[in-house]
């Protein structure tokens, strides 16, 4: 999926405004004005889009979990873990760990957007890549899981 889609569905299913979007990325040591912000939201037809690299979209899912659950901090002598590259499975891992959500969490935000899986299903898009369950999650998975967000998050009811 592209990486700017991503960041503008985020944004609309959680209702973050620009200031709060700047601050997210700050909380991944990560500096950005309002114009770059504003580029990057853009649709790819429109005048001025900047595409959004791997990085940057892999620093602010980070803030994002910062700005919501907190700084966690390494304890002393614990070796950081090794980065992983942003995929569309590490993409819902860590809108996931953000969000605080549970296995059910997820299933029934993907039932809000019309798209069932099973609990194996879902469990695969959260194994290591040399496991023998792993499975690749696809644009489809991550669309329709940011479809369910924004009907979770903007329709309570």
């Amino acid at each position: 999926m592209i990486n700017n889609d991503v960041l503008r569905r985020v944004r609309y299913a959680l209702d973050l405004n620009d200031q709060t979007m700047i601050e997210i990325f700050a909380l991944s040591e990560v500096a950005i004005s309002r114009g770059d912000l504003l580029n990057l939201l853009k649709k790819d037809n429109q005048e001025g889009y900047v595409e959004l690299d791997n990085k940057r979209l892999d620093a602010f899912l980070k803030g994002l979990i910062t700005y919501r659950r907190g700084k966690l901090e390494t304890p002393p002598g614990q070796p950081k873990k090794p980065e992983l590259p942003l995929t569309n499975n590490s993409i819902l891992k860590k809108l996931r760990i953000a969000l605080n959500f549970k296995e059910d969490d997820m299933l029934n935000t993907l039932k809000l957007a019309d798209f069932e899986i099973s609990k194996g299903e879902l469990s695969a898009f959260f194994r290591q890549k040399g496991h023998k369950n792993y499975r690749e999650c696809g644009d489809q998975i991550i669309r329709n899981f940011l479809q369910g967000l924004t009907i979770h998050f903007r329709n309570p009811s």
